[in-house]
């Protein structure tokens, strides 16, 4: 075989055969393939596009092209929950806690955060003393012992999607559903986890802005899942405005503390219970989504989530006390109120634009080598649909120098309106393997 052939095949609208995918990847991850040959490829995969047959067979190439986790070891059924990225997505650190609560194993590897969207792990880090990196072995027991682990990915998982991202970051090639789904779907393989539940999100602050692209992605996803014998079920779930008040990583961790505590923020709740429904229906705990619902709302209310949580940073080498002393957690030097210039209903926040400015304070990285501040990012105090007063609070900027255009920048991404708007669904569909 020769690259410039399968990339002349792909260009002109063929479909590559599995071993033509092994043989591009697996050349491409050992230096065999160059990278402006990867690159042409990517660009013929964006205007052609891929059968779900192909993208299963690239997803599953860029899956074994490093390490595979053998979670074999974990007593039951291990459920993954992944979502594609948002602003003020703090699902992971409430859903895991409160499934494995319901003594349903959730062994997660999470990554960190880029740009605007982000991270499961860096949140983590905020607790002091929390360990994202531990043994393989450490892993399966503690998931046994305690139903429960978080970890950082490691280096030596998904090789080829490292490489092909970056390639595909200067190469205009980054919006290739095919691509996206095989990139997000080899993680998960390469996690070691039986089945999936994805949180695939749309709206503004989202990969996919629009339902359209969103609802393709998910159907590819779960037709991958599908194919390669992982049960997955998606949920296209709005994000047009930030899910809850909290966007920040340390601001985020107190609001997770706040759900799982009964007090928190009503989108994010209801989003996370039906998010571990969906996990517990898949590990076979409950016959259908109605009945997990009810478990898991009955483990919130029991705070036998916030035990749980409580339990895993213990474990993990946490500082357990933050549970119930947030102010243990990094603090933002500066409290910056951003209020309103008129009265009358919230009728659009632009999630994106408050990603990217916690991402300018230091809540997310530029770059992959960029470092963070803990502490810093945007509380919100109006959600769409609220009413406010003239100089009533919409937002507390924290940051750790004295801000500049911030304020006015958070003030333009809230839209005032004298009608009520019309509420976009939190939940747009479900996305089951009947469904591809």
């Amino acid at each position: 075989m020769r690259a410039y052939d399968l990339i002349l095949k792909k260009r002109n609208g063929g479909e590559l055969t599995t071993a033509e995918i092994e043989f591009l990847i697996s050349g491409y991850t050992a230096g065999e393939i160059a990278d402006y040959q990867m690159a042409a490829l990517c660009m013929a995969i964006y205007f052609q596009g891929m059968s779900i047959r192909e993208t299963a067979d690239l997803t599953m190439a860029m899956a074994y092209s490093g390490d595979v986790n053998d979670l074999s070891g974990i007593e039951g059924t291990v459920i993954d929950k992944h979502s594609t990225g948002g602003v003020g997505d703090t699902t992971t650190l409430i859903v895991a806690p409160l499934v494995a609560s319901c003594g349903v194993p959730v062994a997660k590897m999470s990554g960190r955060g880029l740009g605007h969207t982000g991270g499961t792990i860096d949140k983590l880090e905020s607790i002091p003393g929390f360990q994202t990196e531990i043994s393989q072995t450490e892993f399966v027991q503690q998931v046994n012992q305690i139903k429960l682990g978080l970890i950082a990915q490691t280096e030596a998982l998904v090789p080829a999607d490292k490489q092909l991202y970056a390639l595909r970051d200067v190469t205009a090639t980054v919006d290739s559903i095919p691509l996206i789904a095989a990139s997000i779907m080899s993680k998960k393989i390469a996690s070691g986890a039986d089945g999936f539940v994805l949180d695939v999100k749309t709206g503004r602050g989202a990969l996919m802005q629009n339902y359209a692209q969103s609802e393709v992605l998910a159907k590819t996803m779960v037709a991958i899942g599908k194919k390669v014998g992982k049960p997955t079920v998606a949920l296209i779930t709005d994000m047009d405005q930030p899910l809850g008040y909290a966007v920040g990583n340390a601001l985020e961790v107190k609001e997770a503390i706040s759900v799982l505590s009964g007090q928190g923020a009503a989108d994010l709740t209801d989003l996370c219970l039906h998010l571990g429904a969906e996990m517990l229906v898949l590990a076979g705990h409950s016959p259908n989504q109605e009945s997990g619902y009810k478990v898991v709302e009955q483990k919130l209310k029991s705070k036998a989530g916030l035990e749980k949580f409580r339990e895993l940073i213990s474990w993990q080498g946490g500082d357990p006390r933050v549970v119930g002393d947030l102010s243990l957690l990094p603090q933002a030097s500066y409290q910056t109120e951003v209020r309103s210039r008129q009265s009358g209903y919230v009728s659009s926040i632009d999630a994106l634009k408050i990603g990217s400015i916690a991402m300018q304070l230091g809540a997310g990285r530029k770059t992959k080598n960029s470092s963070i501040d803990l502490g810093v990012g945007i509380e919100l105090k109006a959600k769409v649909g609220g009413y406010v007063e003239r100089d009533q609070p919409l937002a507390v900027i924290h940051s750790n120098q004295p801000l500049q255009q911030e304020p006015q920048l958070v003030l333009n991404a809230f839209s005032i309106s004298q009608a009520r708007p019309q509420q976009r669904p939190l939940i747009w569909a479900k996305i089951t393997e009947a469904d591809v």
